[in-house]
């Protein structure tokens, strides 16, 4: 059995504690806790009753990165050298029901948004070596806007602009900014940049594309690339049923918790480094998920 922990971050380590200790294997919603230290504990859990853990986002499993990762595995841009990946928004007070939490630990730019970019990075690149940040909480309170608590004051407990550059163990380094506090850009949700050419990545928390590459040989724009994947549309949940059939064939699962720990070190470094002025070697690695193969049948997520 599978228990899926949809609660909100507060309790997501308490949640996939319990179940483990039940004796079920779990998949989270990201992130995979609070702390370092919640999370460790749940991959100490799971590994010592040989059971399961796992953590959202699965969207790295849809059609458009995937067809990423091909194009970077077969070297269509050649050695990746840099990059950049931005998420800048104005904050979900406009629009979501219930906006508080968003501003309180675990919530912010960083743990709801970047699960999605640093997990699509890992994705892209494998694992990271170390982050330089700067951050910052541009405002004490925001003012929610939407229609069920128009006008309340939310109280803002953690950082809403995250600035830095990580860089990865294959050497390319990535400038990243993760805000709730822009009103309006232009920027690309992820673009790589390799020896030979240039690849734009589509936005991490969806499924399908555009993917665009460019090499100097082709001259112009950007071109489209057609997907190659299935999976394009929403498929939320994808990685709890690549779990399922992982449990039944023996393979590795995709979403590992060891995944998600290597990106929720990612998203504490940046306020870590930002508040000692240093530069954070990470201590945490992951394996770089496997990929889909191509061909595979619609439904069947086994090699």
């Amino acid at each position: 059995d599978i228990i899926i922990n949809l609660t909100i971050p507060a309790a997501h380590a308490e949640v996939s504690l319990a179940a483990l200790e039940a004796g079920k294997h779990v998949h989270s919603e990201k992130p995979l806790g609070l702390t370092l230290e919640e999370g460790r504990k749940i991959i100490e859990t799971a590994k010592a009753r040989n059971l399961r853990a796992g953590c959202a986002p699965d969207t790295f499993l849809g059609a458009g990165l995937q067809t990423c990762r091909k194009l970077i595995s077969d070297g269509w841009i050649g050695k990746p050298i840099a990059g950049t990946a931005f998420m800048m928004g104005h904050g979900p007070e406009a629009w979501h029901p219930n906006p508080a939490f968003f501003y309180q630990v675990g919530g912010g730019p960083m743990f709801d948004m970047g699960p999605y970019y640093m997990t699509a990075l890992i994705h892209l690149l494998g694992p990271a070596k170390s982050v330089s940040a700067v951050t910052a909480k541009t405002f004490e309170e925001r003012i929610a806007t939407c229609e069920q608590h128009f006008g309340e004051k939310l109280p803002v407990e953690v950082s809403t602009h995250n600035s830095g550059t990580i860089v990865f163990q294959n050497g390319a380094i990535i400038t990243v900014a993760i805000s709730f506090d822009i009103w309006k850009h232009s920027h690309r949700p992820i673009e790589l940049y390799g020896t030979e050419g240039s690849l734009q990545v589509p936005d991490p928390n969806t499924f399908g594309g555009p993917v665009r590459t460019y090499r100097p040989e082709q001259g112009g724009d950007w071109q489209d690339v057609n997907l190659l994947y299935h999976y394009a549309e929403n498929s939320r949940s994808i990685g709890v049923a690549d779990m399922a059939h992982a449990i039944l064939s023996g393979r590795p699962h995709r979403c590992d918790a060891s995944l998600a720990y290597h990106a929720l070190e990612i998203m504490h470094a940046f306020d870590l480094s930002s508040q000692t002025g240093k530069t954070v070697e990470l201590q945490s690695c992951c394996e770089q998920p496997k990929p889909f193969p191509l061909g595979m049948i619609k439904g069947i997520l086994d090699d």
